[in-house]
């Protein structure tokens, strides 16, 4: 499990460091554009994504892919389907991918010894979960325009935890299909709406490499609510 995602909300004990750290099986790595789990398979566990990117999705009775989330390094994978016996989205690889899977088990006992990570996995999952409300308000109210600004903003922000952005600029390990089948969006769409950003002078593109110029347009644009983690966190179980 992911200490970022952990420490979004409080500082963990060198304790509850350690044993978040100690989480998980041996390495696994896979290439480019490989499945991690299918849905509908046994889910006994979730996994950690260490290095890469991947995707979680469904696929529609039509056979086509609804991606709902694009996961990267530091993310945890699979946890929805920690409420059935079976996995309810299938995770893929994007770019090579090095993850660790966690047993239910293993995490069971991690929270009966650390109550307060049970506790700050549960307000991890709820941003997850807010997250996920804000992109579907979009994708029912706003315009494509609109979500891809969003999205863009979303990933910037998010790699940029990560190390990953220089002078607003970062490098979208996505092509055009991945980004509509998660907006709902064709491929034609996609490259419209990234060619519309650009001749507004909101970013630039140059091959996979995305550029920010107008930050303040491209979030007046994308109008997503600023969340702000909640700061008073006194109810939280005692660390042992």
């Amino acid at each position: 499990m992911s200490l970022r995602r952990l420490e979004d909300f409080t500082t963990l004990t060198p304790e509850e460091a350690e044993a978040v750290r100690a989480l998980g099986g041996p390495i696994i790595r896979l290439d480019r554009l490989r499945e991690i789990r299918r849905e509908g398979e046994p889910a006994t566990g979730f996994f950690m994504l260490e290095k890469g990117w991947a995707t979680a999705s469904h696929i529609l009775p039509s056979g086509s892919r609804q991606i709902l989330k694009i996961h990267l390094p530091g993310d945890i994978l699979g946890t929805p389907s920690m409420c059935s016996d079976q996995a309810v989205e299938t995770l893929s690889s994007i770019t090579p991918v090095v993850i660790r899977f966690v047993p239910l088990t293993q995490f069971g006992a991690l929270i009966d010894a650390h109550p307060r990570l049970s506790a700050l996995f549960l307000l991890s999952v709820q941003a997850e979960r807010l997250a996920l409300m804000d992109q579907l308000a979009e994708m029912g109210r706003t315009t494509a325009e609109a979500q891809l600004a969003a999205f863009l903003l979303d990933i910037a922000r998010r790699l940029d935890r990560l190390g990953e952005v220089q002078n607003d600029s970062f490098a979208l390990r996505l092509t055009q299909e991945h980004i509509g089948d998660l907006l709902g969006l064709t491929n034609v769409h996609v490259n419209r709406m990234i060619r519309l950003l650009e001749d507004k002078l909101l970013i630039r593109r140059d091959r996979e490499r995305i550029t920010i110029l107008d930050r303040p347009g491209l979030t007046k644009l994308a109008s997503r609510p600023q969340r702000e983690k909640r700061k008073e966190l006194s109810w939280l179980p005692k660390s042992r």
